[in-house]
């Protein structure tokens, strides 16, 4: 049985700042749950309202009942289980050949649907500005489908960071090239902007090349694509010159 006081905890872990002072963040659903001993996250504790169902070694679920877990649960349809985890240390990884720079992401759905992207196509790091979605949001870690444990997700100054990266650096803008004709070159950061307002202008001033996704659809009135439809068949031009 969950305490008034732990329900509090849980349910104030879907605002950053508690998941900060806590440092914990939560997974729902048991096939996520149960690819994550094999990550680089521990696993503080474990709800479930059928604990048979978790086999997870010398780690034992608590039960709970189907109201319990709505209690604790940010999903409007409650799966089965919840595990608590910590937030674990940002160590940037050095030099990955391809690496995607998210500059001002906004929308978690967004943001773990590239997540989800990246770790599709093997892309091993990203690069998050810091006024970026928290991807321990559990919007994002929902979108993800598990693929945030196996992508190392870091928070930067991105103009620091980038200024002092020696990386060619891709941006996409509507005037840029035609991503059909590129040459990716074997190393790169690919940068993505912001949904509304696209790459901002400091980060702009670093590019070394500038790419777009041609439209061949008549229509002017055509809303440009999705940022996340956009890394979708960016990576994919990308990958198929490999």
């Amino acid at each position: 049985m969950l305490t008034a006081h732990k329900i509090k905890i849980l349910q104030s872990l879907d605002k950053k700042k508690f998941r900060q002072k806590y440092n914990l963040f939560l997974v729902e659903g048991n096939k996520t749950i149960k690819e994550i001993p094999t990550s680089e996250y521990i696993i503080r504790e474990i709800y479930s309202v059928n604990p048979s169902e978790l086999s997870l070694g010398e780690l034992t679920a608590t039960e709970i009942s189907p109201a319990e877990l709505k209690k604790i649960s940010f999903l409007q349809h409650p799966k089965d289980s919840i595990a608590v985890c910590e937030i674990k240390e940002e160590i940037v990884i050095k030099e990955p050949a391809v690496q995607l720079i998210l500059d001002g992401i906004q929308d978690p759905g967004n943001l773990g649907t590239i997540i989800r992207l990246a770790d599709w196509f093997g892309i091993s790091q990203i690069i998050c500005s810091e006024d970026t979605v928290d991807f321990y949001n559990p919007k994002v870690i929902q979108a993800s489908m598990g693929s945030f444990l196996r992508v190392n997700i870091i928070y930067k100054a991105l103009e620091n960071y980038l200024a002092d990266d020696n990386q060619p650096l891709i941006g996409t803008d509507m005037d840029g090239t035609s991503f059909y004709d590129y040459e990716f070159p074997e190393q790169f950061n690919l940068v993505l902007g912001n949904e509304g307002n696209g790459i901002r202008p400091e980060i702009e001033n670093l590019l070394t090349d500038k790419i777009t996704i041609p439209r061949f659809g008549k229509s002017k009135a055509t809303e440009s694509l999705n940022v996340a439809m956009s890394a979708g068949i960016i990576l994919g031009q990308i990958f198929n010159k490999k």
